[in-house]
């Protein structure tokens, strides 16, 4: 009778991750017949469904060469592979219609476990795992070996200390958490007073103990960081040499928003980037894209809806003062105080310069900044390939995008630009993606304890206590 543990893997497990088959090592891994079967049902596909089921079939074209795959062969990390066939002797009896063709998987596994291996059913269909309870196969969930099995990585702490060292340029106690704890690059330590948490201060850390205290950034516009984790983003967004910043956080906590402001700030006041670039997958709540009406880019007008709903609310507070501004000036005859004493400030930067003026204008709307090519709403389906310099680029929702997804995009970045990841790991849309394995999670956790990366988890939302609630209860 034969015996050893046998990881059986459902279809789903390939297509999220084509290289799944190496993740265990020293083991015996098995492919059902039927499991190549629904494969051959992607292959033409022109997702990343279809992307990872030809890498699937490549990689067993290559394992054949090493012998017969109804037998099994050997693998790199001391394990074997092996195809499962159906045969005269796997008359085994189970509760379940072989007419379906996931029942037939599990059938599989299930004469595996007869013949006396010790079998275990790889998936990340829930109702398949629940099956393969109930016939009595041990039945998990696949998890990358590249995402994080613990808890999400915040990007910041919060330590308390006595409210005089509050006050000091580098805390005394800061100094003695810096050798208590393993800070990442990047990563924000929030010190709060012990009897006033609404005394605090805010730091980030530089690297070899070092630490940078934070401050509001001085925009010229009404807008500004409404709590200490608005401010941390606030501080990576605006940071240049931090090319890949990574935000989450549920609805309402101002990822998109904040990561607009920063954009239009850079691309149009600071001038550091020619342009923003905005892109966010296509995971429809209702009708798909294809079934709405128009060209392409009145298409993706739709599609980008919250986008224009945070360049309104931005635009509309930016020339609300801009407005309120030209009033005072108009009323009283004199320049308004962005105008005011202009020849004490000529030994300023021009960039700060720059910046006062712009404020005395209007904000352009989205679509004028698309005319003038200082912003562009792009479908990620077209980024495969690109070469993106110079730009300040947003991926909105990206917990809705696999690792190797977002990988694929992160590579398109050319000198000079700068990435933008944000979603909520907590409202995912896609089929066999959680909160530990999307591409926004494994990203920021990943890349963490870089200079050139930061990560904020957002935690308060901004939205009104009724989104508030949502998010939490429902």
């Amino acid at each position: 009778m034969a015996s050893g543990k046998k990881f059986i893997l459902d279809t789903n497990v390939l297509l999220d991750d084509p290289h799944s088959v190496f993740s265990f090592d020293n083991s015996s891994v098995a492919i059902p017949m039927d499991v190549l079967e629904e494969l051959d049902r992607f292959k033409a596909d022109s997702s990343e469904r279809g992307y990872n089921c030809r890498e699937v079939i490549r990689q067993l074209d290559v394992l054949r060469s090493r012998g017969s795959l109804a037998d099994g062969v050997p693998l790199e990390n001391g394990g074997t592979l092996q195809i499962l066939l159906k045969d005269s002797s796997d008359i085994c009896d189970i509760p379940l219609s072989l007419k379906i063709a996931d029942n037939r998987i599990l059938y599989a596994a299930y004469c595996e476990k007869q013949k006396g291996f010790d079998v275990q059913f790889i998936s990340q269909d829930i109702n398949a795992r629940v099956k393969a309870d109930v016939i009595g196969i041990p039945a998990f969930d696949y998890i990358r070996s590249n995402a994080p099995k613990k808890e999400l990585y915040k990007g910041w702490i919060t330590l308390q200390v006595p409210a005089v060292q509050l006050k000091q340029e580098q805390p005394e106690d800061l100094l003695k958490y810096s050798k208590e704890y393993s800070f990442s690059i990047n990563e924000f330590i929030l010190l709060e007073s012990k009897n006033n948490p609404f005394n605090n201060a805010l730091f980030r850390y530089m690297g070899n103990g070092k630490f940078k205290a934070v401050h509001p950034p001085d925009l010229g516009w009404p807008l500004k960081a409404r709590n200490p984790q608005q401010l941390m983003a606030m501080d990576l967004l605006f940071d240049n040499s931090v090319q890949l910043v990574s935000l989450l956080g549920p609805a309402g906590t101002g990822k998109t928003f904040l990561a607009l402001l920063a954009g239009l700030h850079k691309v149009l006041m600071e001038h550091d980037y020619e342009k923003m670039l905005i892109t966010r997958p296509v995971i429809p709540l209702g009708p798909d894209i294809g079934y709405l009406p128009g060209d392409v880019q009145e298409k993706l007008h739709n599609w980008m809806q919250p986008i224009y709903d945070n360049m309104d609310f931005i635009t509309h507070s930016i020339n609300t003062a801009h407005d309120a501004s030209q009033e005072i000036h108009e009323r009283h005859g004199r320049p308004d105080k962005y105008e005011h004493d202009r020849d004490s400030r000529d030994h300023r930067e021009s960039r700060y310069r720059k910046k006062r003026q712009f404020h005395k204008k209007a904000m352009p709307s989205l679509d004028d900044l698309i005319k003038d090519k200082k912003l562009s709403l792009e479908a990620i389906t077209y980024m495969r390939g690109r070469s993106i310099p110079y730009q300040y680029v947003l991926i909105d929702e990206v917990q809705n995008l696999t690792p190797h997804e977002v990988k694929t995009l992160i590579s398109r970045m050319g000198e000079g630009s700068k990435v933008i990841l944000a979603g909520d790991p907590d409202q995912i849309d896609v089929p066999f993606l959680n909160r530990y394995n999307n591409g926004l999670v494994v990203a920021g956790a990943k890349l963490k304890n870089f200079a050139l990366t930061g990560t904020v988890f957002l935690e308060s939302s901004e939205r009104g206590e009724l989104s508030r609630l949502a998010g939490e209860l429902l």
